[in-house]
């Protein structure tokens, strides 16, 4: 079965964006070790799934911006799309997920592949973590609070214990702490 990582930018204090949206407190300047980690996370994988909205930029941008590292592997990979307004998708290598999130995460897990990947948005992370869907966590945490803003574990409803795989402090200042899903 294939696993699904979550790979996010956050806050101390647990935020991945400001409360309207901004991400200029994340650290750009990454060191090479942070990259050869990313790396190694994303070399498996063979599939990004997105929410729209974080869809209708981020697929753009890294179409438009080819030169950038990364860039050939966002741009080639297949990439799905979850909505409810899209009718087709404008997208290169992008299909849409029209069905209930649960059902349709589940379909990806169960297909041969590689690993998938999330990136964001809020709202589709936090349906996903609510569901315990997502099998990897990889949390960026930036070297920074911002007092309030967008978080991604507010929609649970039950604690969800996690197991601590591997906590990185990179030359940058980010820490990266990788979690799993505690079974019950």
């Amino acid at each position: 079965m294939r696993k699904l990582k979550l790979q996010v930018q956050m806050t101390v204090d647990g935020y991945i964006a400001g409360p309207n949206g901004e991400m200029d407190w994340t650290l750009r300047t990454w060191d090479n070790d942070l990259k050869n980690y990313v790396g190694a996370i994303t070399r498996p994988v063979d599939c990004i799934i997105l929410g729209r909205k974080l869809a209708q930029g981020f697929i753009p941008y890294w179409a438009s911006h080819p030169e950038e590292e990364g860039a050939e592997k966002f741009n080639q990979i297949g990439k799905v799309v979850f909505t409810k307004t899209l009718a087709v998708s404008e997208w290169e290598n992008t299909i849409l997920a029209k069905g209930k999130l649960v059902d349709e995460v589940e379909k990806l897990k169960e297909q041969d592949g590689g690993d998938i990947i999330v990136y964001g948005g809020a709202t589709f992370v936090s349906a996903l973590i609510k569901h315990q869907l997502i099998d990897e966590f990889h949390l960026f945490i930036n070297p920074v609070s911002i007092g309030q803003g967008v978080p991604i574990f507010a929609e649970l409803s039950k604690p969800q214990n996690l197991n601590l795989t591997k906590a990185t402090a990179f030359e940058c200042g980010i820490v990266v702490l990788n979690y799993t899903l505690k079974c019950d």
